[in-house]
């Protein structure tokens, strides 16, 4: 008769192990399911809270972003006008520096004395030698006259630049031949009120 075996059989024993950790972890697992669903919050109010928290930090970062990007678009903006505005300037002497502000101010004292020029008075508007004709006669005999007052030269005015312009040419360079140390804006003032007095200016005919 075979001898009957004493003790337990090895596969039994782990197959019986294996099931109870499955059930176990199964068991556990189901817990661990039942314990998050517990403390899940299910407020309405809390989840749109969380929500527009969460959209207004995107809003935030996105704004911040924005600025970022201008604030880089700037500066290399500025730096490409930079780079524009440094063109190598001409280095100029000392003699070119002084003839250029004499030049300045010659300028300077021309226009001053353009400005300063005496504007000649509007004959048309002057009606102190008019004369009112009242017949036919008279009429022929105011025209007979003013045609003769033309003839003697009713408008120097017109000639009056002209005329500066010829005297100041003729004298010109013979003040300065007398007047070396004087500046040209000096000459000119002193061309001025000889003018004023000189025979070729035709408002003193």
């Amino acid at each position: 008769m075979p001898k009957k075996f004493k003790g337990e059989n090895t596969k039994a024993v782990e197959a019986r192990a294996r099931k109870s950790a499955t059930e176990d972890e199964k068991k556990r697992v189901e817990n661990a399911e039942m314990e998050d669903a517990a403390w899940e919050d299910n407020d309405k109010s809390t989840n749109k809270k969380a929500q527009r928290k969460k959209e207004e930090e995107d809003k935030r970062k996105g704004a911040l972003e924005r600025k970022r990007l201008a604030a880089e678009l700037l500066a290399e903006e500025e730096a490409s006008l930079e780079v524009k505005a440094k063109t190598p300037q001409k280095k100029m002497t000392q003699a070119e520096l002084s003839r250029m502000r004499e030049e300045e101010k010659e300028k300077a004292s021309s226009a001053k004395e353009e400005k300063e020029e005496p504007i000649p008075e509007n004959l048309n508007r002057v009606m102190t030698d008019v004369e009112v004709a009242e017949s036919v006669e008279q009429a022929i005999a105011a025209l007979s006259v003013a045609q003769a007052e033309e003839e003697v030269d009713a408008h120097p005015e017109k000639r009056m630049k002209a005329a500066w312009t010829a005297f100041e040419q003729g004298r010109i360079s013979q003040m300065r031949a007398e007047n070396p140390s004087l500046r040209l804006s000096q000459i000119r003032q002193m061309l001025r009120k000889e003018w004023q007095k000189s025979p070729l200016n035709p408002m003193n005919k």
